[in-house]
């Protein structure tokens, strides 16, 4: 056997053990697991209140009339930012943190973290949380991951970046194109639980065209269930969070 041998059969063995602690963490994105297993990365709260979340903004075409729905009903919300958005609207994500929603994380680009290496994902979360502290004025705390999946890089990443993950307990899954009004009501109340926090988006960037105005259609019928259920609904500072 030459001397580099040994090395190569390490190097072989090491490989596959590093990729699957690397990618370990992506069993979070299995819903129900995740809301009885992981409480707080799923974002579970007081049982009197529901977070409000969405993803993928600020969309100068879209996300001024979710601002304008939910002004109309005296509710703030989280929307966590992409850095590729923000850069393009960035007077609309000053007016959001302005009229008092907080303001979060969703990555720069929307890509799956779980194809990037530590320093990569790094890089990526550090510059979105750079341009949302600099348009807004103040350091964001939670970051939600594209498409919902975690790595341990993203671990790592958030942790040195003072950045809390935090996922969901009820999704519209309204980026579908065949997702209508009711779909998006019925697929987030099936889940929605006092405590709970909804995911929606408020542009379409991600999704299908024109998906966020189903999701602007649903959202008055979502909240008002809530009002139903007397769960008061806001942004998830307001939350409270489960221990681990």
């Amino acid at each position: 056997m030459t001397p580099a041998r040994p090395a190569l059969l390490a190097s072989a063995a090491v490989l596959p053990a590093l990729a699957a602690l690397h990618a370990a963490p992506v069993i979070s994105t299995f819903g129900p697991l995740r809301n009885t297993a992981m409480p707080r990365l799923a974002g579970q709260g007081r049982p009197d209140h529901v977070a409000l979340t969405f993803d993928d903004g600020p969309d100068h075409l879209s996300t001024p009339h979710f601002l304008a729905l939910l002004e109309a009903r005296g509710i703030h919300a989280t929307f966590f930012l992409l850095g590729s958005m923000l850069v393009r609207s960035p007077g609309l994500a000053r007016e959001m943190a302005a009229a008092g929603h907080e303001i979060a994380v969703h990555g720069w680009h929307h890509r799956p973290l779980l194809v990037r290496g530590p320093r990569a994902t790094y890089d990526d979360l550090a510059r979105a949380r750079d341009a949302v502290a600099d348009v807004t004025g103040r350091p964001p705390t939670l970051f939600r991951p594209p498409y919902g999946v975690m790595t341990a890089a993203t671990h790592l990443a958030c942790r040195r970046l003072d950045l809390t993950p935090m996922l969901w307990t009820a999704w519209g899954e309204d980026w579908r194109k065949r997702a209508t009004p009711r779909s998006v009501e019925d697929t987030v109340l099936k889940d929605l639980r006092g405590g709970g926090t909804i995911l929606l988006h408020d542009s379409d960037c991600t999704s299908a065209t024109g998906s966020w105005r189903t999701t602007l259609r649903a959202l008055p019928r979502i909240l008002d269930v809530c009002q139903e259920h007397g769960w008061q609904v806001g942004p998830l500072r307001e939350h409270g969070h489960r221990a681990r």
